[in-house]
């Protein structure tokens, strides 16, 4: 009896290996055909100036979900070698056009290769159904950035960084927390989206509460399989109401004026899908980011609204490779593209130090 389990256990473990010998074969098809063609467009259609100092195209990568993702390439002109590469995504609701794309072409001036992203289901990405957020997804987009990036032949792999803004940069602490081939990572004007949208803003809502979300949510769920649609959530509130709190203002300051309205942003025009936010009610994405072994620097506004996230996810990392810093007098939205106030120089050096 002992022989024939033993020949069973044997046998099975050669149709794995076989197994394992086919995926791998099929591993070495070419790339391109796990990618979707985009309508990119072609025009530069940012909200902040084109540099004269880098090189800027349009590229396209895939996540292990089989979404093809849209970034923007930006190269230091007359550089050579392989380059310490950043991938850069957010703010939350945000495209490439706005904040990341500002802080990729600006950091390519200093020397670094850099992508800009749109997360899955939004801006140029693939992706159905449309303006969903997802903490596992959105998560897997920082690392399928690194798989692009380390298989570039102008691209060090082993000096790979990523750059995560207002919600993305939790997303980017969930990142590091898993893929060990990022070395540096950093976030400016954190979110933890599974904190705000399961507790709320300052951690107002308790168990009450958050169930009546849940059914309200699920209600949402089912109205919108009856209609065959998914309800949007609605963007920045336009016109603001006499008595918006200060955050909204300075939200709508950005996404609904000139300084940074895209028409292919969710925050400037109608939003995520209302449903989104179920995931990360129950799915908390900072859980093992007191496992990150590489190097961490959080920036934060000192009278942003949001600096709690920062200040309490700081606390849980470990390390002296971890860094806070607070921009003083500095709002949440001051971080998105005033560059009187962004440390450039400070982000600079921080990359320079860590991806050598």
């Amino acid at each position: 009896m002992k022989e024939i389990l033993k020949n069973k256990c044997m046998a099975m473990a050669v149709c794995l290996c076989i197994t394992a010998n086919l995926f791998a074969a099929d591993n070495h098809l070419n790339n391109d055909s796990m990618e979707k063609n985009l309508n990119l467009t072609e025009e530069w259609d940012k909200v902040f100036p084109q540099s004269d100092k880098v090189n800027h195209t349009k590229v396209i990568f895939h996540n292990r979900y089989g979404i093809t993702l849209a970034a923007d390439l930006y190269i230091p002109k007359n550089a050579g070698g392989k380059l310490p590469a950043i991938a850069v995504s957010g703010p939350f609701g945000a495209v490439k056009e706005q904040s990341s794309g500002l802080y990729a072409q600006t950091l390519a001036e200093r020397g670094f290769l850099t992508i800009a992203f749109d997360p899955s289901y939004t801006g140029e990405s693939s992706g159905e159904p449309r303006y969903v957020a997802s903490p596992d997804i959105n998560t897997e987009d920082f690392s399928a950035a690194v798989d692009y990036l380390s298989t570039r032949d102008d691209v060090d792999a082993e000096r790979i960084g990523i750059l995560g803004i207002c919600g993305w940069g939790g997303m980017a602490l969930n990142a590091a927390a898993i893929d060990t081939r990022i070395k540096a990572t950093v976030t400016s004007t954190m979110y933890d989206m599974s904190r705000v949208n399961a507790n709320g803003y300052f951690d107002a809502m308790d168990a009450d509460a958050r169930y009546e979300l849940r059914k309200q949510l699920n209600a949402q769920r089912t109205e919108d399989y009856r209609n065959g649609t998914y309800t949007l959530a609605g963007g920045v509130v336009d016109p603001l109401p006499s008595d918006a709190p200060q955050f909204l203002k300075d939200y709508h300051g950005y996404y609904k004026t000139q300084r940074g309205y895209h028409k292919r942003s969710l925050n400037s025009n109608g939003g995520w899908n209302k449903t989104s936010s179920l995931s990360f009610i129950n799915m908390p994405i900072l859980s093992y980011s007191d496992e990150i072994r590489s190097a961490v620097l959080m920036i934060h506004g000192e009278k942003a609204h949001s600096r709690y996230f920062s200040e309490d996810a700081f606390k849980k990392l470990k390390g002296d490779n971890k860094e806070l810093l607070i921009i003083p007098d500095a709002n949440h939205t001051d971080l998105y593209d005033r560059m009187n106030i962004i440390p450039f120089d400070k982000l600079e050096q921080f990359f320079r130090e860590y991806l050598k």
